[in-house]
């Protein structure tokens, strides 16, 4: 594995929000209007966090009308499958369908 990919991997998992951010992930896809709940900060810090593992490629977005969705990466590396399995699953953490989050 390049070290600089390593060192981006490392740096995004190593903050609390992120790590619940995964935990809730590992349930499946979430939406970005869920995590200001789940984590009880704002929606730019919300997705400054969910920008970081964008960038380190542990997560991935896919957009519904206004808002974005995020789930766990199929591909990953050997490190992050690692963490990945030591973080336990937040079954708390599941997007709500309504109309606040999903237009249609």
């Amino acid at each position: 594995m390049e070290l600089d990919l390593m060192e981006k991997q490392l740096k995004a998992v190593a903050d609390a929000n992120r790590l619940r951010i995964l935990a809730c992930l590992k349930k499946g896809e979430v939406c970005v209007c869920d995590f200001t709940d789940v984590l009880n900060i704002s929606q730019p810090a919300v997705s400054q966090h969910l920008r970081k593992l964008k960038e380190a490629g542990i997560i991935t977005e896919r957009k519904v009308g206004t808002w974005k969705h995020y789930r766990i990466q199929e591909n990953q590396t050997s490190l992050m499958r690692n963490i990945l399995a030591s973080i336990n699953e937040d079954s708390t953490c599941r997007c709500k369908i309504n109309s606040e989050c999903v237009e249609g």
